[in-house]
């Protein structure tokens, strides 16, 4: 039977989804690495996402770029559309 997800875990799979792709890209690279680390970051969003609806507990105050790395996310400009999507997706459901 599927499983129904929230627009906020089907925002932060998709954050994921990008963001491997990313690691794919990179593979027997240096920057492989780094890579692999922001990605499992990124659990950690869709797993704070399951768990409570809320990324916020997570990254706390700060943003989903600062969380997973600024400086990575500015080497990846790819993943900028799923960390906007994931950011209104919360956004939309903070009080």
């Amino acid at each position: 039977m599927p499983r129904d997800r929230t627009p906020l875990q089907k925002a932060a799979g998709k954050l994921i989804s990008a963001i491997q792709r990313e690691w794919t890209a990179e593979l027997g690279e240096p920057e492989a690495d780094a890579t692999e680390a922001v990605m499992h970051a990124s659990h950690s969003l869709l797993q704070a996402a399951s768990a409570s609806g809320s990324i916020f507990r997570v990254i706390g105050a700060g943003s989903v770029s600062e969380f997973l790395g600024q400086v990575w996310v500015d080497a990846h400009p790819n993943v900028l559309p799923a960390i906007r999507a994931l950011e209104a997706c919360a956004s939309d459901g903070a009080e």
